[in-house]
């Protein structure tokens, strides 16, 4: 008799605790669900392409992304990644982590190697003897030292690319002359979807808590 209430006991005790720890999973799950709030990658840099002197305008609507369609549970697409918009061809919308300055020109269309800068019309300005393919990043000179293409992006940072026969002062104007802008993009809000102003569905509040 005594034996059976005490089994009868157990088996209570063990259906709280079995209650009380679904109960604390489910508040804990409901508490993971309200407050999910993504990490969004954004942030911008500066540059600018000189050939021969003159400025390159990137003019074709095809450098510009108008509208970066993302979603939080979706691989972001190669232009959807690092983009331009609004014609405004100084400034590089970055909405991934590891993005290098080659995968952003890839997004033009163009190829940046060590020594041969290749635009999207196939137009090739390969260094010679008198010609070179001069980088300046954030005020140091990388030219000759090797490939800017596997260098990520970072936020803020300025980058002049400029072929042709020119020297240091000439060089240096140029860089001078590209802006320092990606400070007050960081501020603003940004026109893609992808700015992280949108909130998140309850669907990519789901697929967060499972």
């Amino acid at each position: 008799m005594i034996l059976g209430k005490i089994k009868v006991v157990s088996r209570v005790w063990w259906l709280v605790f079995l209650f009380g720890a679904l109960f604390g999973a489910l508040i804990m799950l409901a508490i993971r669900f309200a407050t999910y709030s993504p990490e969004r990658v954004h942030y911008h840099a500066n540059f600018a392409v000189y050939l021969n002197g003159r400025q390159e305008q990137f003019k074709s609507p095809r450098y510009y992304q108008e509208v970066a369609v993302c979603s939080l549970n979706k691989v972001l697409s190669p232009e959807q990644r690092a983009h331009m918009h609004d014609n405004i061809n100084s400034v590089i919308h970055v909405h991934d982590h590891a993005v290098t300055w080659g995968q952003f020109f890839a997004n033009l269309g163009w190829t940046l190697g060590p020594d041969l800068l290749e635009t999207n019309d196939g137009t090739q300005y390969a260094a010679n003897d008198t010609d070179k393919l001069n980088i300046i990043l954030n005020g140091q000179d990388y030219t000759d030292i090797g490939s800017l293409a596997n260098r990520v992006i970072d936020d803020r940072d300025r980058l002049l690319v400029s072929f042709g026969d020119i020297d240091a002062s000439s060089l240096r104007q140029e860089y001078d002359k590209v802006p320092s802008t990606a400070a007050k993009y960081d501020a603003d809000k940004d026109p893609a979807t992808c700015s992280g102003s949108e909130k998140p569905t309850i669907s990519d509040r789901l697929h967060h808590i499972l």
